[in-house]
């Protein structure tokens, strides 16, 4: 970082990291050098402290009992860097240290030896709150708490201290951070001291309503805490409160006669989902992660906590001929109160007019602030034709159930709904949505698929350039054609026109920042995705990916880790695992994910890593069975180059792996061979003059 120059000091937010050692002056001047060279040592060797340092974003400052460590890259890196020096001292007991943590202004500046420091209302901050705490302590400010809040990973480990006042009368709101293994759950003394404050004379009829008030809300605790009873991995009663203009849109339920109406209910959920999802204001729920409450739910306070959200949106649709009706509620799941309920009975071709005042009233309601953009994204009419807009829910209904025979029946409804409305850019953008995904379930050419899925995206935007979904498959069809600068360009374009739309930030995080070396954006968005839609395996699976790349392995073991809870049984999740372990130096826990990837999926990319790892342990014979089954495919037509180079690399012969990442390129199989600059398994080639010109020939001419 460079410090303060002839312009001034640099202003920036810092995400600060204080920490000290409890009763520092009590100990004799050998015991102190002996802690502070050790406790220094401890530190220096996190791998989060030594990923920021090799990045340049990182100042850090000794403070003689102790250190301010500085972090300018993401929120999250002053807690997982707590995380590990926590876990480190537990095999040092004579290390009584306790931490704070805050995000704030810092100013770069230089001392009086010309040395990198800093200073400002960051630093106060994080002073104030370690200095609330005892041994063993990782307290958060509430900001930082705020912005952990939403992630599955940390809510859980959030209590929520209240106010402690601090030096000259000032109050700050503290956060106790602790899990089964790092933190102190006790609360903290001065903490106890703020609530311990003696009760002031009162007359005696006071004191009594105090007593009831006291008993009331201890009962009623005791009630609530029953009727809530939340799920393992779910926020705690005590963790800060989500975001108070977040919603969720629960699947409406179908109340018409025909049950083939069932798309209809589904394609309304879903276009007052996408509608909401355009204003910036809001969080909105993806409709992935809401799907799992297709039945009426019993317990929305337990729902909105696993899904991070203030609000639930309840509706049931009913369709009998050209008439619909809409019955919807809003609800405060905090209290489960009923902030908005209305009855629309229309004729359907009506029903955009609906979808509009139902999320202008939601917005209204949650006190959202709309642009003008916004205002005409939410009130949009895409197609004035009743039957195109039907056949156009019916495509979408066959999308959300995937596999091949629904894509090619979604493939035909677009196709049936653009024949009535050639101008229905929506039914363009489904088609290319389709084509996108089909070739995950068929042996046709990808190159076949990537064609059409452009051209229908292009044609999407001619007719209506604010399709954040165009934009989003325009993106991924330029990715696949190894076009990284174009593809980001489309990709921030769909995230500018929906900020809420996580598939977006998925395929962005995973694609094309990664190939980019640009890790930290990458995490930022894989984790925005997973904010949005926090029950997507494949979102989830990936952001554990998105760590291995930038190599922070034990965050990817963690987060994979953590995947499997939501589904055991989904092959990627095992082997992004095994390939996170292989990485760490865990190579037989490694192979024992990729044999699960294997089972799971019978397919060739697992089949390719669970060999490359048996021949790089040295099981040659076993690699060499996997490999003649990889063969036999390939003369079936099912080639993926890749995974041959990674088996050749285990078995040692890299110039046939540089021939196979050769024909990785020529035939476009963008989403590994757009890693080559940054795949960790590609290091042993790392230096090789032809791996290293075809390494420069693919990612050169997209770097900014």
């Amino acid at each position: 970082m460079t410090p303060e120059g002839e312009s001034g000091p640099k202003v920036e937010i810092g995400h600060v990291l204080m920490l000290d050692v409890v009763e520092y002056s009590t100990l004799l001047i050998t015991e102190q050098s002996r802690i502070m060279s050790e406790l220094k040592r401890i530190v220096r060797s996190t791998a989060r402290l030594q990923q920021a340092e090799a990045d340049g974003k990182l100042v850090c400052v000794p403070t003689g009992d102790g250190m301010l460590l500085v972090f300018f890259n993401e929120p999250e890196a002053p807690i997982v860097c707590a995380m590990e020096i926590s876990a480190a001292i537990k095999n040092h007991p004579e290390i009584r240290l306790r931490m704070g943590i805050h995000s704030g202004p810092v100013n770069q500046v230089l001392d009086v030896n010309e040395r990198a420091n800093v200073a400002g209302a960051g630093i106060d901050m994080a002073q104030r709150v370690m200095d609330c705490g005892d041994a063993g302590h990782i307290l958060l400010s509430k900001r930082v708490a705020d912005d952990l809040a939403p992630f599955p990973r940390w809510n859980p480990h959030l209590h929520d201290l209240g106010e402690c006042e601090v030096k000259h009368g000032r109050k700050v709101s503290l956060v106790n951070f602790y899990t089964d293994t790092v933190g102190n759950p006790e609360l903290p003394k001065k903490c106890a001291l703020a609530k311990a404050k003696p009760l002031l004379p009162r007359r005696r009829a006071l004191i009594g309503a105090t007593v009831l008030l006291i008993l009331a809300l201890v009962i009623g605790s005791l009630i609530f805490l029953r009727r809530t009873t939340l799920r393992p991995g779910t926020m705690t009663s005590s963790a800060p409160q989500p975001n108070t203009k977040s919603i969720a849109v629960l699947p409406f339920e179908n109340l018409s006669h025909d049950p083939d109406n069932a798309y209809f209910a589904d394609g309304i959920q879903e276009e007052i989902l996408s509608r909401l999802s355009k204003i910036a204001d809001l969080k909105v729920i993806s409709r992935t992660s809401t799907q799992r409450y297709k039945s009426k739910p019993d317990n929305l306070l337990e729902i909105a906590k696993q899904l991070g959200v203030a609000h639930i949106l309840e509706g049931t649709v009913q369709k009998a001929a050209d008439q619909v009706r809409v019955n919807v509620q809003l609800i405060n799941a905090q209290n489960d109160s009923h902030l908005w309920a209305d009855k629309f009975d229309r004729k359907l071709a009506d029903v955009f007019a609906v979808e509009t005042e139902i999320a202008s009233k939601i917005a209204d309601t949650l006190q959202a602030k709309l642009t003008g953009s916004e205002q005409h994204a939410i009130s949009s009419r895409p197609t004035e034709s009743s039957e195109a807009h039907q056949l156009y829910l019916r495509g979408r209904y066959f999308v959300g159930k995937r596999g091949a025979e629904n894509l090619t029946k979604a493939v035909d409804y677009f196709n049936q709904s653009v024949a009535k409305d050639p101008n229905y850019a929506l039914a363009y953008a489904g088609l290319s949505d389709c084509y996108d995904l089909l070739p995950q379930w068929s042996q046709m050419s990808r190159a076949e698929y990537v064609s059409k899925a452009k051209s229908a995206a292009i044609k999407a935007l001619q007719l209506d350039d604010s399709l954040a979904e165009a934009h989003t498959s325009l993106a991924a069809a330029l990715f696949s054609e190894l076009n990284f600068r174009e593809s980001k360009r489309e990709f921030e374009r769909a995230i500018e026109l929906n900020p809420n739309y996580a598939f977006a930030h998925y395929s962005f995080g995973y694609t094309v920042l990664p190939a980019l070396g640009e890790f930290d954006l990458a995490i930022t968005e894989l984790r925005r995705a997973v904010d949005l839609d926090p029950f997507s395996v494949i979102i989830n699976a990936n952001l554990g990916y998105g760590y291995v790349v930038a190599r922070r392995y034990p965050e990817a073991i963690a987060q994979l880790q953590k995947t499997l809870e939501l589904d055991p049984n989904f092959w990627t999740t095992h082997r992004n695992l095994g390939e996170a372990l292989e990485l760490s130096g865990q190579l037989d826990q490694g192979i024992t994910e990729y044999e699960k990837s294997y089972k799971f999926s019978n397919d060739d990319h697992a089949l390719a890593y669970l060999a490359h790892a048996y021949a790089l342990k040295g099981e040659r014979e076993k690699a060499l069975q996997l490999f003649t089954q990889m063969r036999e495919l390939e003369q079936r037509g099912i080639v993926w180059s890749f995974g041959f180079a990674l088996v050749y690399l285990g078995l040692g012969d890299k110039s046939e792996a540089v021939n196979r990442l050769e024909r990785s390129y020529q035939n476009k199989e963008a989403a590994k061979i757009s890693l080559i600059k940054v795949e960790p398994l590609l290091d042993p080639l790392r230096g090789d003059p032809r791996f290293e010109k075809l390494a420069n020939e693919i990612v050169a001419l997209n770097v900014k």
